[in-house]
């Protein structure tokens, strides 16, 4: 975990497979425009505790993890802040905005729609295209085998775009079985337990109170898997924008001065 700078508490929270490390650009961009800036590895990913699981893998639930994110913030001072969440971390920053409506001021979410709807979306083109969700998601460690036989061929990442640093940090990681399993834990509670809270909260009518801001790739698929993305949003969020980015999956390493760095941060959504 990396924190630096002054002013309003920004929680930036990774995506698989990458660690805290691939927010290195876009950090000291939110840190000289005045933010204090937050950078944890997310349970069971990098340098984090990987606790033991259970039968319905509940200890790497996104809730489990927002609730690391509250005793984090809340460790250093920060009883209310902004979260910025990437992919997986997305999900959680959701969540956590969700769970602890109190403590989260703005909601930036990259790449990604809340992981109830993806599932209770999901046709044979998204399973073609995310068929890693299920593959990882099995219950056999079967997945663990196959990526720790080689963890290089099976994400095919370089330094290129992530950096020379910040690569090896990664590389470090996916390295390690622990990580690995972690990993996939990660994966088999977003077909059990987050999903079924998801759902609960979309049968309750519960929505997220704070600003939401939704950014997406344009080298990605969410727009050919959803069309309009921010109405896959609207059922969620009271208070919503957001729109695309020039750039492919990984945002913050691809293009980390556009609006998914300051801007994202120093202006409210609007309603749209």
């Amino acid at each position: 975990m990396r924190y630096g700078g002054k002013g309003p508490a920004v929680l930036l929270l990774h995506g698989h497979p990458r660690t805290h490390t691939t927010w290195h650009r876009v950090a000291p961009l939110l840190a000289e425009a005045g933010y204090t800036v937050v950078c944890p590895d997310l349970r069971g990913y990098g340098q984090s505790s990987k606790p033991p699981t259970d039968a319905d893998h509940l200890p790497y639930s996104k809730r489990a993890m927002a609730g690391d994110c509250v005793t984090l913030m809340r460790s250093l001072g920060h009883e209310r802040f902004a979260v910025v969440g990437h992919d997986r971390g997305a999900y959680v920053a959701t969540r956590l905005a969700m769970d602890h409506p109190d403590m989260v001021r703005s909601l930036t979410v990259l790449d990604a729609v809340p992981i109830g709807e993806a599932l209770r979306r999901c046709d044979a083109r998204f399973a073609a295209r995310w068929w890693h969700w299920f593959f990882l998601g099995q219950s056999d460690e079967t997945a663990e085998r196959v990526i720790n036989a080689d963890p290089d061929a099976w994400y095919k990442a370089g330094p290129e775009s992530m950096g020379q640093e910040a690569y090896e940090d990664y590389r470090r990681a996916i390295h390690d079985p622990a990580t690995v399993h972690a990993m996939c834990e990660d994966y088999r509670a977003g077909l059990g337990p987050d999903y079924r809270h998801d759902e609960a909260d979309r049968h309750a009518g519960r929505r997220i109170g704070c600003p939401v801001q939704v950014l997406w790739a344009t080298r990605d698929d969410m727009a050919d898997l959803y069309g309009d993305v921010l109405a896959v949003w609207r059922g969620w969020a009271n208070d919503l924008r957001g729109g695309p980015v020039e750039s492919g999956h990984h945002i913050a390493e691809e293009a980390p001065g556009d609006r998914a760095a300051p801007k994202a941060m120093s202006h409210p959504p609007r309603t749209r």
